[in-house]
């Protein structure tokens, strides 16, 4: 079973920059692809970037190309996302969520965090 714990969310004006953290324990992490989903108040979830359980693939929601980068510490157990020029329409509870030998796409993960709240606002 593996636990996922996000953090570094807040709240920053539009235009500034904010890095979410995800932490897993219990489990070989390197196995795992690893996602970054939000969702938005009355929104469906939704995919923002994913990187393959080999670290050598990623991928992102067109509504975020350019701007968010998500990366991989495997001896720290560890996926980033890092988001910069953030806008109000970004503002959203950011899910990260592991997908056993996965590639890192927008579906097949097994595994959630409980998620941590990025607000952008004047």
């Amino acid at each position: 079973q593996v636990q996922l714990v996000e953090s570094g969310g807040g709240l920053v004006l539009p235009g500034a920059s904010l890095r979410l953290s995800c932490e897993a324990s219990g489990g070989t992490f390197s196995n795992y692809a690893m996602g970054w989903f939000r969702q938005a108040p009355g929104k469906e979830r939704e995919f923002v970037a994913g990187v393959s359980w080999g670290g050598g693939s990623t991928s992102y929601a067109n509504s975020v190309k350019g701007r968010f980068t998500i990366s991989r510490e495997n001896a720290r157990n560890t996926v980033y996302l890092q988001m910069n020029s953030l806008k109000p329409e970004d503002t959203a509870v950011y899910y990260c969520a592991a997908d056993y030998r996965g590639s890192g796409g927008s579906y097949g993960y097994e595994y959630w965090g409980q998620g941590t709240q990025v607000t952008v606002s004047s």
